[in-house]
């Protein structure tokens, strides 16, 4: 085997250590940004499809978002939403390869955020429904 095959297939073998098989510094953080993006994505589409009792709908404020579901409907809304998690995500654990601790404070506050938009689409849902 020449060099550059060492040495490349040593670089591959880094990269898939790096990866997949080392642990993440934030993992419980990262599972309850996921959590909380899940559950805004679930009231977003249970508010969607619910009709108000005086014949309205809701609609979504976002206007990328409601972009995305004008144009492609549940499914473009899903994709843009879950893309733009992985995204955050990916970002925020590069940066705690350099900083930890900012990387746990975005992590903290990125899903808070998450907790009050469910908080405030289960009071929408609450407020406007004679069903609940």
């Amino acid at each position: 085997m020449s060099a550059t095959a060492r040495t490349s297939r040593s670089r591959l073998e880094t990269v898939w250590h790096t990866l997949f098989l080392r642990d993440l510094p934030l993992e419980k953080e990262t599972s309850l940004f996921i959590l909380a993006s899940s559950l805004d994505l679930f009231m977003t589409c249970i508010l969607l499809h619910h009709q108000v009792d005086g014949g309205g709908h809701f609609y979504e404020s976002n206007p990328v978002a409601g972009y995305f579901l004008s144009g492609w409907g549940l499914r473009g809304l899903v994709c843009y939403k879950f893309i733009l998690v992985a995204f955050l995500a990916t970002l925020i654990h590069y940066i705690a390869s350099e900083r930890l601790n900012a990387a746990h404070r975005l992590f903290c506050f990125a899903t808070l955020s998450g907790c009050a938009a469910v908080l405030y689409s289960f009071t929408l849902l609450l407020g406007y429904s004679a069903l609940l």
